[in-house]
């Protein structure tokens, strides 16, 4: 507003506007999330062992191995499907990026904030992990052997 006083038909064009923009407003949320609630992926890896689908939240639904993996060491199999499942998670948090822009577009406030949060959630980091000299153990393993870098000690 500019600071006028708005005659009474001027105060209700302007409120009547201001519930437009809010009910479109509303409507795009709405679709946005519903979208994203039916999003899934697939991915598989490059050397045919493994096909991985992930739900919108960037969980594994479905895991599908070949007898392939019956030729390959199975810490190779476990790298494999790790990949590849985090490929699935990036692939799926460029596809939400995408319907948030087509749905809620990009420019207010708490579409960058949306954005901001699935992309945090979702997207990984696809470097292998080091491997430590005690034979194989990931270099983030606690005493027990445990790997406190999984989804799970998060």
């Amino acid at each position: 507003m500019d600071g006028k006083i708005l005659d009474p038909d001027g105060a209700r064009d302007h409120l009547a506007s201001w519930k437009g923009r809010i009910d479109r407003m509303a409507q795009d949320t709405e679709a946005m999330s519903q979208r994203l609630r039916e999003l899934r992926v697939t991915a598989s890896d490059p050397n045919g062992l493994s096909q991985v689908s992930v739900d919108s939240t960037g969980a594994l639904v479905d895991l599908r191995l070949t007898d392939r993996i019956a030729q390959v060491p199975p810490d190779e199999v476990a790298r494999a499907i790790m990949t590849t499942l985090g490929q699935a998670r990036n692939t799926l948090a460029d596809r939400s990026q995408q319907i948030i822009a087509d749905t809620v577009g990009t420019e207010s406030p708490a579409a960058r904030a949306i954005a901001s949060s699935v992309d945090t959630h979702l997207r990984r980091d696809l470097a292998p992990a080091p491997k430590s000299p005690r034979g194989g153990a990931s270099a983030t393993s606690n005493d027990d052997g445990y790997d406190v870098s999984s989804d799970l000690w998060r």
